[in-house]
């Protein structure tokens, strides 16, 4: 098995192989074109994400600038997902994001991994694990997830958190390490910020 097949194996292999980075490069091209585009340029934004991401739904934002190891190529986006500035995805392997779910700024998403023996992360060796995360979630801004996690749908995650299990859907979570902090429930259908009532007929 080559080196670029591993990506998604979940087996070591080396990130500096001749074919991978030959590969990643054409991609981190068409991000750099991504974000030197100018705000009115959303024709050309539009063009380009669909170049650049493995799927993309329609009605999806990405504020620049934008990272990624590979410019996308394994990011699906559902429809309708928006991202504030600095979403960075080190999408060595596949990081699948479901409609209607927003990114606040400076989140992090990773599914490189590195080997806590010093001797294999001193020959550069490297392992990737996907990350899912579910319809309409919320990600609050500078929210790290690490590879293998999954987040159900619904759920939202606090400003700052460290994921580093599963989130089940339909809670709120938050903290270092990320930890359910409840449910959602009826309180969320009549309140939206602490003694902020929602007017019903928004809903309708």
């Amino acid at each position: 098995m080559s080196m670029k097949e591993k990506l998604h194996t979940g087996e070591l292999y080396l990130p500096m192989d001749d074919d991978i980075l030959k590969e990643q490069f054409r991609c981190l091209d068409l991000q750099y074109e991504y974000n030197m585009t100018h705000p009115t340029e959303s024709d050309k934004r539009e063009k380009l994400l669909k170049q650049m991401f493995a799927e993309i739904g329609e009605g999806c934002y990405i504020e620049p600038p934008f990272h990624a190891n590979w410019g996308g190529k394994h990011v699906h986006f559902g429809k309708n997902v928006y991202a504030n500035f600095n979403l960075t995805m080190v999408d060595d392997t596949h990081i699948y994001v479901g409609d209607y779910t927003m990114f606040g700024p400076n989140v992090t998403v990773a599914t490189a991994g590195h080997p806590i023996l010093p001797e294999l992360r001193e020959k550069t060796y490297q392992y990737n694990s996907a990350v899912k995360i579910g319809r309409n979630c919320w990600i609050g801004a500078g929210v790290v997830i690490v590879p293998g996690i999954t987040i159900g749908d619904n759920s939202v995650i606090g400003a700052g958190s460290v994921v580093i299990k599963d989130i089940p859907a339909n809670v709120v979570a938050v903290g270092n390490p990320c930890r359910v902090l409840r449910e959602i429930g009826e309180h969320d259908r009549e309140y939206y910020f602490k003694d902020r009532k929602i007017d019903k007929e928004i809903l309708i």
